[in-house]
């Protein structure tokens, strides 16, 4: 779990920088844009979290189904939720919403180059 809770923070990190930068450049709607497209994926990626985390894998074949699964919440939550943001709030900007969203989207695949434990120690000659 500690690659997700890892990229969800990198998420919020980068949701919180785009949301100062259009604000300055573009004002507060821009700004509750921004937030808005980050939190699309943050709340995705809360959902790919919690199904990753109740899954108890006892084989590759298993530990797999339930990746597909937690893939198969995040997406659905997507897909519910950008429609529901883009009807509901009238003063969106285009602009900052699509770009906070797919750069948080593009945060959440660096999932893959965080480890899941400390680095190895390194090892003396002796060692085997």
């Amino acid at each position: 779990m500690r690659p997700i809770r890892i990229v969800l923070g990198w998420q919020l990190i980068v949701t919180a920088i785009l949301t100062l930068v259009f604000a300055f450049l573009w004002g507060a709607h821009a700004a509750l844009s921004a937030a808005l497209g980050g939190a699309v994926n943050v709340v995705a990626g809360c959902g790919y979290a919690f199904m990753v985390a109740r899954g108890k894998s006892s084989s590759v074949g298993e530990a797999l189904r339930g990746i597909f699964r937690a893939e198969a919440v995040k997406i659905v939550l997507i897909l519910v939720l950008l429609p529901i943001v883009l009807k509901n709030y009238k003063d969106i900007v285009h602009a900052a919403f699509f770009t906070s969203f797919v750069i948080t989207v593009v945060v959440f695949a660096a999932a893959i180059a965080v480890r899941d434990a400390e680095p190895d120690k390194p090892r003396s000659l002796g060692d085997s």
